[in-house]
C-alpha cells in the first residue's frame, strides 16, 4: 500500500491553492474550477471544493473545519520560509523553533485554518532520519 495524498475540502478553491503554491513552490494541477492538487516527490495535496463532496458522501466533510490533522512539509531552510510568508500569513502558530526531535519547525494555520507544519532536519540525527 502506498499513501498517496491528502485531499482539503474548502469553499475557496483558488485561495487554497494560492497559498499552497506560494508556501511550497509548487505549482497546482488544475483538474476542475473545483479540484487541483500539488503534486511532491512524496506525496501529494488535493484541493477540492465543497461541490466534490456529494461525489462522495453528502455532508461527509465540512471546509475549515480541521481541529485534529497537522499537514507537513520538509522543507530545506524554514527560516527562509518563515521570512518569505511573513505578511502572506494571518496565523502563525509559532515561530521557528528547533524541537526535542532534531528538526526545525514553523507552525501555521492555512487561510481555512488548518494546521500546517514545516520543518527541517537540523541535527545529525533529524538528518540521518530523512537521508533514507
Amino acid at each position: 500500500m502506498d499513501f498517496v495524498s491528502i485531499r482539503i475540502i474548502t469553499a475557496d478553491v483558488a485561495r487554497l491553492v494560492d497559498f499552497y503554491e506560494r508556501a511550497t513552490a509548487v505549482r497546482a494541477d488544475w483538474a476542475t474550477e473545483d479540484f487541483a492538487e500539488l503534486r511532491t516527490a512524496s506525496a501529494t495535496v488535493a484541493i477540492g471544493s465543497t461541490r466534490t463532496v456529494g461525489l462522495f458522501a453528502p455532508g461527509s466533510a465540512s471546509p475549515a473545519d480541521n481541529r485534529s490533522v497537522i499537514i507537513e512539509f520538509r522543507v530545506d531552510d524554514v527560516d527562509e520560509l518563515h521570512r518569505n510568508l511573513t505578511g502572506a500569513v494571518a496565523d502563525f502558530v509559532t515561530e521557528p523553533t528547533t524541537m526535542p526531535w532534531g528538526n526545525r519547525a514553523l507552525l501555521l494555520r492555512d487561510p481555512d485554518g488548518n494546521l500546517v507544519n514545516f520543518f527541517t532536519p537540523v541535527t545529525p540525527a533529524a538528518i540521518a532520519k530523512f537521508a533514507r
